[in-house]
């Protein structure tokens, strides 16, 4: 399980953020609350890119905190900058397995197996550039895959979709989380988003940040 226990961050100039959570794998929590309230400052939190000022974060008991982001147990998906331009698609998604993307031909088997599981396969050698919206983030949630990290944070990577590839995705999105058993976290402004994942809703209720079921 991910715990968040009695977690607080203090902004230089801004309201002070207090944090409970927990999240059990295989599980998807969306996070909703007004802009500001610090949905997305918790993500930073969990997958260390900010430290807290107090607080616990534990995965199965064990602590993330002074754990170095590359090395804690979590990928993340945001609303762009998922991908590195220039590179196709394949790349993008080897370097989930290895920095230098130079995998060995098991390696190569299981991204092609990953690739036809979301509905990509044809689409390897293409650059971002040459996908659409909803393709570019089915490539950024095949990398989430091969990871193989159990924690995924999702901050709204599929707000500029349109509806009907909205709707595709956060189903495909659904089936992926009970399917490979990942504890998911979902900032999102859109209630919708809380039926068609079946997630728990989490609303952070004030810009003091206190998240209230």
């Amino acid at each position: 399980m991910l715990k968040v226990d009695s977690l607080v961050y203090s902004w230089a100039h801004g309201p002070t953020l207090h944090y409970d959570l927990e999240v059990s794998p295989g599980e998807i929590v969306v996070l909703r609350g007004p802009s500001g309230a610090g949905k997305s400052t918790l993500l930073s939190l969990i997958a260390g890119f900010i430290a807290p000022s107090a607080g616990r974060i534990t995965w199965h008991g064990e602590s993330l905190l002074g754990v170095k982001p590359d090395r804690r147990p979590i990928t993340s998906l945001f609303q762009s900058g998922n991908l590195f331009e220039h590179l196709d698609a394949f790349t993008n998604v080897a370097l989930g397995l290895h920095p230098g993307a130079r995998l060995d031909r098991a390696q190569e088997q299981q991204v092609v197996q990953t690739f036809a599981s979301l509905g990509l396969a044809g689409l390897e050698r293409r650059r971002p550039g040459k996908l659409s919206g909803g393709q570019q983030q089915r490539v950024a949630l095949a990398r989430a895959l091969v990871r193989a990290r159990p924690i995924l944070l999702l901050d709204e990577p599929f707000t500029a979709l349109d509806p009907d590839t909205r709707h595709d995705i956060l189903a495909l999105l659904r089936k992926l989380v009970i399917a490979n058993n990942l504890a998911t976290i979902v900032v999102s402004h859109d209630g919708e988003d809380s039926r068609l994942l079946e997630g728990r809703e989490v609303g952070i209720a004030t810009h003091e940040g206190l998240p209230a079921e």
